[in-house]
Order: structure tokens, then sequence, then C-alpha cells
């Protein structure tokens, strides 16, 4: 076949797939279901709305004008008539520990308004009172909470291992901050854990000390939090993990979420979702980072789940790395100091690395030699630094594969020079946009100072450069919501309604790509699902209303009414 002539079959089949594009095929089965009657938003820039949209056996089979979508109709086809409502692909999730918010959601709720109530010392500790009579608290001689922020405690501290004394003294008690990078413990859960006056701060880690300088005063950071958590919480048998495993899965679809990450995950976790998928227990999907900081060989990585296809809804992607804390919690890698340092830091504190840079460079080295994914959790720009560092020396060795899809998530304080890099490298960013909402009032005031917190999450910057980004919750750190997220990044107002960096909101439509299509593409899932085109997996989220025909401020009130998964309900709203 001649250049000229294959040019020309080329044009014919594009122009023959734009025509069909979207359009039930002759001579296919009828669908199952053709949903109608509301606003559909597509995702798909060749059809961004449609009328209707047919499913069968679990699959998007035509997509378009009502007319159209008929012709799918068959004598067995159930009619689901939207009234009035918004159908749009459902969400996939950019970050988040779907396990984790299993435990969350059996923990004594230690959230603040507007998602609980905990504003003080005291109201914490009433919590956990009340908690400690509950059938879990007594079977594991354990009192867990999750979701404290000190940032909104009228006292403007963490709880101390004397606050948590008045709540017990002859069990342990753990409280973990709201960002999942700290937590408090009582005198009780020191002694258990092994941390005394006597105890190093652990690499990557820190346990605060009392005015003498040696004296635990219950709080501990990073590393240090990790390994008392693990030592202190109780094992669970197959039973119990199937159930928190569940319990994730139910608050996502509730979300309007199919597929759930499960970022940085442990061999218990892994085996847990395994047995699930093994099953057919799964709700949703599930795409799995196997921890790479503690091991060079993860859980997984070697095995039949480690795939980009799913297999009964899960699957390993690759692993995930902690390069530093939490801007919130006063850990994150910054390259100016904080604002106000956190308690018992100088006025040069910026926070610190959780890996050296030897190690940085190791690991992700290893990643490119086994053609590994990795996700890096990077808030601070001197993370972002060490990532761009590492992830340049392996290609300067490996080569540049644009198929990689390396992943940076949170790139809290990213800075414009790091986004150009991450662009010339093939860094894909994953923000946490819910920050400015969460948080931003704090970033102001006693983090990072106005200058530094207007940038965060800077998606403007990013789609200037018209780079492809998600968003996510990092769940359990906020709920998994992608209405607040949503807002948040089109809005970027405060809990005290300032608005923070006007120029980093963005349009309605890219966030809610960002929540849809766009981290489908950075799970390499963009084929499957993301977008409403004929082929995708009939994953849906109903909406109450038209997020693109609404007042920017009206999206924070946005109610997912139901969530579909391959074609069927998962989630239907209460009345």
């Amino acid at each position: 076949m001649s250049r000229r002539l294959g040019g020309g079959v080329g044009v014919l089949v594009c122009l023959v797939a734009a025509c069909l594009h979207g359009v039930k095929l002759q001579g296919a089965e009828p669908a199952e279901v053709i949903y109608s009657g509301g606003d559909i938003v597509t995702m798909d820039d060749r059809q961004p709305t449609a009328e209707a949209v047919a499913v069968r056996a679990g699959k998007i089979v035509a997509v378009g004008s009502l007319q159209d979508v008929l012709a799918s109709k068959g004598a067995s086809t159930r009619m689901v008539d939207l009234a009035g409502r918004t159908l749009l692909p459902g969400f996939v999730d950019g970050h988040g520990h779907c396990f984790m918010v299993g435990l969350q959601a059996v923990s004594a709720n230690l959230l603040p308004p507007p998602d609980h109530r905990i504003n003080d010392i005291a109201s914490l500790q009433a919590e956990l009172k009340a908690w400690a009579t509950t059938p879990v608290s007594r079977k594991y001689k354990l009192i867990l909470g999750f979701g404290y922020d000190d940032a909104q405690l009228h006292e403007q501290r963490h709880p101390t291992r004397h606050d948590l004394d008045a709540v017990a003294l002859d069990i342990p008690v753990l409280v973990i901050h709201q960002s999942g990078h700290l937590c408090a413990v009582n005198t009780r859960a020191l002694a258990l854990a092994g941390i005394t006056a006597e105890s190093k701060n652990p690499q990557g880690g820190a346990i605060r000390r009392e005015a003498d300088g040696q004296t635990p005063n219950g709080v501990l950071e990073e590393t240090a939090f990790f390994q008392a958590l693990l030592n202190l919480l109780p094992p669970l048998g197959e039973v119990e993990l199937d159930a928190l495993a569940i319990a994730g899965q139910k608050l996502y679809a509730a979300n309007g979420f199919t597929l759930a990450q499960e970022g940085r995950s442990n061999p218990p976790t892994d085996k847990t979702w395994a047995r699930l998928a093994e099953g057919r227990r799964l709700l949703i999907d599930v795409v799995s980072y196997p921890d790479f900081n503690e091991s060079d060989t993860p859980y997984g990585l070697d095995g039949e789940w480690h795939s980009q296809t799913l297999k009964n809804g899960y699957r390993i992607g690759g692993v995930k790395m902690n390069f530093d804390g939490s801007p919130q919690g006063k850990t994150a890698f910054l390259s100016q100091p904080y604002l106000v340092p956190p308690y018992g830091r100088n006025a040069t504190y910026r926070g610190f690395p959780t890996l050296t840079d030897d190690e940085v460079l190791r690991k992700i080295g290893l990643c490119y030699e086994r053609g590994w994914q990795f996700l890096i959790h990077c808030n601070g720009d001197s993370a972002i630094d060490l990532m761009i560092a590492g992830v340049k020396a392996a290609q300067a060795r490996h080569g540049h594969d644009p198929r990689r899809r390396d992943v940076m998530i949170h790139c809290q304080t990213v800075r414009e020079d790091q986004l150009d890099a991450m662009q010339d490298l093939g860094i894909f960013p994953s923000f946490f946009g819910m920050h400015c909402y969460y948080w931003g009032d704090w970033h102001r005031d006693s983090v990072l100072g106005a200058e530094r917190a207007e940038r965060i999450s800077p998606s403007a910057s990013a789609l200037r450069r018209r780079m492809l980004f998600s968003q996510h919750h990092d769940a359990p750190v906020a709920l998994p919501s992608a209405i607040r997220i949503l807002s948040s990044v089109v809005t970027r107002r405060t809990r005290s309604g300032d608005i923070l960096g006007a120029g980093q909101c963005v349009p309605v439509e890219v966030a809610l790509k960002s929540l849809t299509l766009w981290p489908a593409y950075q799970h390499f899932e963009e084929a499957n699902r993301g977008s409403l085109e004929v082929g995708k997996l009939a994953d849906f989220v109903v909406l109450d209303r038209n997020p693109l025909k609404i007042p920017i401020l009206g999206l924070a009130d946005l109610k997912v009414v139901e969530t579909i998964k391959e074609g069927r309900s998962i989630y239907t709203a209460k009345q």
C-alpha cells in the first residue's frame, strides 16, 4: 500500500469512527438498561453531554441522543428515568487509603466541625470516654480515636499523655491526628510501645518531649507514630480485616467512587483485598500500592495480583513511598522555615525528610530497574526536590519512558520551577486540593504564611502547562468526599470563607476531569473508565443537580443520589 493511499485510509477510518462515536452498532444484543430523563455529563470532549446511555453486561453500549440510544432498546430493556438528576462517570480515587477508612469508621470520631463536633480537649476526652464503653473497646482493651486536629482545637495544641491519662490509666489510649502523620498516646501506651526518656528519635520521625527535654509528652511524629501504632493495635483475624475493608468500600461508594486506591498498603491489607477479590466480594474496584519505604521487596510485587489488568476488581499497581510528612502537622520538608514552628522546635525548623538522599536515589532507581510504577508522597518543596532529583537520575541511567506515569502525591507546596521540571520528566501530579477548605486558614496563619499558602495545591499552574492531574481526599485524612474536593478546587474557600489564592481556582469542568478521566489515566485505566464512551465500564454517579449549571458556591451542597458499578446500583441515598 502506498503511503498516500495508507494516509487516505487512515483519514477515512478516523471519519467513520467520529461518525459512529457513541452510536450503537447494528446487530448487537439489546441493552439491559437505558438511562435518560436528566443531564448526562460524559467527560468526553468529542461529546460532552448526552441525552441517554445504554448498558449491557456491565459496559456502555450506546451514548448520545435519546433517539439513537433507543435503537439499543429491546423487549426486556429496563428504562431508568433520572428524574432531572445528573449522571456522570463514577469518581476515581486519585489517592486514598480505603482500608484505613474502615478502621476510622469503627474508631472514636474525633473530627472537628463540620464533619463532627470535636473542638477542644474536653470534647475529645468525652468522646473517648463514651467510646470506651463500646464492645470494640472492651474486646481489645484499647481506646482508639481518629481525626483530631490541633488546628481546630480551642487550645491550639495536641493532646498530651496527661490529657489522655484523664481518659484511662490502665489501658492504652491512642488518638490519630487527622493528617495521619502524628498521634497522641497516654502513659500506658508509651510503656507498651517501649518509649521512654532514653528512647532516641527514629529515622524520619520524632518523639516530642516535655519541658525537661527528655520525658515523652505523648505526641509522636511520623515513623515514631507508625512504629507505636504497630505495637499497640491488636492482631485481627480475617473476619475483622474483611469487615474493615468492606466498611471502607461502602463509604467510598456512598460518595460516588467506583475505584478506590489503597495507597501505601501492607501485607495484611493486600491479603485482605485479594481474599475479597477471590470471593467476588468487592463492592468497587481497588488498586493497591504496597509500602516501599520499609522494604526493598514489598509484598505482592512478584505475584499474580501485580498487573495492569484488574482481576475480580483488584490489582496491585506498583509501590508507594513517603518522602516527608504533613504541612498541617508541621512535619512536611520545606525549603523555608515554618511560619510558627511546632512545640519544641526553633525558628529555623523546616520539617524533615523520611528517607536520606542516597535512599531516595536508590529506591527510585530500583523502581526503574524493575519497571514498577510508583507513587511518592511529597508535601514540602524540599521533598519535591528529592523526588525530582531521583527521577532525573533514574532517567539518566534508564531513559525516559513516557509510558511509566510516575506520580507525585499531594504536591502541596510545589513551586513553578518544580512544575516545569515535573512536566519535562513526565511526573504526574495528584493534588490535595481539599486542603484549601480544611487547613487553608491554618496554612496562612501558622504553617506557611499568606504568600506560600496562596499557592498550595496549584492546580491552575498545572493547567496552564496543559498537564494532566488528579485531585484526591487522602481518606481517612479527610472524608472521601468528591463533592468537597470539587468545591474546594473550584472556589478555594477556607473554613472562614477566605479565598486562598484566587489565581489557582480552576473551572468546574476541569475539576470534574481531575476526579474522573485524569485519575483513570493515572492508574492506566483510561481505556476502561473516567468518561462515558462505548466500551467503557458502566460506572456512574448520579448527583441531585448538574455541577456545571449551578452557582459555584452551591457546589459543596451537591448530593450523591446513587452510585452504579458496572450497571448495578451499589448505593442509593436515603430519602
